[in-house]
């Protein structure tokens, strides 16, 4: 069974309280993220990194605060949460797919799909299961979630990896998950089996 990991927008204005756009207790997740994908790099596991690479004026900042713009210290990766061979694939119309230990898919909305290439991404990569964690649960989680699980393959999400800007949408979602055929697992239990 082929595995793919996909580290959902874990970015310094996401994970920590300075954010543009802070999820709460959200640095606390760093070290499992961090293990999660290094996990990946020693098991030849494809790592997909969603990060938001926002323009100065895009219209999601009519609904949120302005976050993850292109080129500021906010919308950077960790270094925790980087591996050292990774390419980016970004928002241009037919870019070319580069495989690398981690490929951070830049988008300007909630979902990873809105990216004119990720689908091709998905295809090149041929994964049998992916397994998603990061944040924030009730927003771009559940849009990597759903759009995951209508492409036919099994989905994971790691519960101990993730963070609701709302708790109560972040169960919300983990029970509309389990109902959609969902597998929820914990970091420790998910790298044992794998």
């Amino acid at each position: 069974m082929r595995t793919v990991f996909v580290d959902v927008d874990t970015q310094f204005d996401f994970l920590f309280p300075a954010g543009a756009l802070y999820v709460p207790g959200a640095e606390r997740l760093l070290p499992a993220i961090a293990r999660l994908n290094r996990f990946a790099a020693a098991h030849d596991v494809p790592l997909i990194s969603t990060t938001d690479a926002h323009l100065e004026n895009d219209p999601e900042f009519q609904s949120w605060p302005p976050h993850g713009i292109a080129g500021t210290a906010g919308q950077h990766k960790p270094p925790a949460t980087l591996l050292v061979r990774r390419a980016t694939l970004s928002m241009q119309l037919a870019a070319p797919i580069e495989l690398a230990d981690q490929i951070i898919v830049e988008k300007r909305a909630l979902d990873v799909f809105t990216n004119p290439n990720f689908r091709a991404l998905l295809d090149r990569l041929a994964a049998d299961r992916y397994v998603v964690y990061g944040v924030a649960t009730d927003y771009c989680v559940r849009c990597a979630l759903f759009g995951l699980l209508g492409t036919g393959k099994a989905v994971t999400l790691v519960t101990d990896a993730i963070a609701a800007v709302n708790s109560g949408d972040g169960a919300a979602t983990l029970r509309e998950f389990v109902a959609q055929g969902g597998m929820p697992a914990t970091s420790t239990a998910l790298t044992e089996a794998l």
